[in-house]
């Protein structure tokens, strides 16, 4: 069932499996170092601002307050199959980081004595576990799941854009790099297709209501006899 909804989103789908190839193509070809300075050539005081406000559109605060959202007003189905898909997305995320634990890029650049002169003032470095992106994982499982879900191609392209900003963003403040923006990319896809494959296609949600209204006859049942 899986496969059959990523067919059913041919844009969707196919502009990330082109994005995700050619990223994985720099990736082989540029070494770690070099890639990141390529990725890194152009900054600003404008793109300082607007990056360092951006990528909190990739914090888990963010997802949460869409899944609120989407509850409050009704949307009870939707809001579980987003929460399903941050919270399996971000805990394999945080198991890969402790496996690898990979430095960022501080500490790389210590490591190898290099001096970086774009960080970017009012960030706070972090030194461990980089790889994967919990940004960008949460970024694309979120993405991932409304596609899905909407299924309307006119949206697709904005949350392209929205997930593939989320994740350069992690770039360009220094906190990651490109191999682990393209890893948490994946991971957000895949757990994001697998949580609506539960929800959607295997009628998990259906299990639930249905034991849910069992639950309310139950007391009701009791008290008629």
């Amino acid at each position: 069932m899986i496969l059959k909804r990523i067919l059913e989103l041919p844009f969707y789908f196919g502009v990330l499996l082109f994005l995700l190839l050619c990223a994985a193509a720099f990736n082989i070809y540029f070494s770690k170092l070099d890639g990141f300075m390529i990725l890194n050539s152009i900054h600003n005081t404008w793109l300082d601002t607007f990056f360092k406000f951006f990528t909190n559109l990739g914090d888990g605060l963010f997802c949460l307050l869409i899944v609120v959202l989407l509850f409050v007003f009704g949307k009870k189905k939707e809001s579980v199959t987003i929460l399903i898909a941050y919270i399996t997305s971000g805990l394999a995320a945080q198991i890969l980081k402790r496996l690898f634990h990979m430095p960022r890029p501080k500490v790389f650049f210590e490591q190898i004595a290099f001096h970086y002169p774009h960080f970017v003032e009012g960030v706070r470095m972090s030194g461990t576990n980089s790889f994967p992106s919990g940004h960008t994982t949460s970024a694309f499982a979120l993405a991932t799941v409304i596609v899905l879900v909407y299924k309307k191609r006119r949206i697709s392209l904005g949350l392209i854009a929205f997930a593939v900003l989320v994740s350069y963003s992690r770039i360009y403040l220094a906190q990651h790099f490109l191999q682990d923006v393209i890893f948490g990319a994946v991971t957000g896809i895949i757990f994001a297709l697998v949580s609506y494959d539960q929800i959607y296609d295997q009628k998990l949600w259906s299990l639930f209501k249905l034991k849910k209204y069992r639950n309310e006859i139950a007391p009701a049942s009791e008290q008629a006899l």
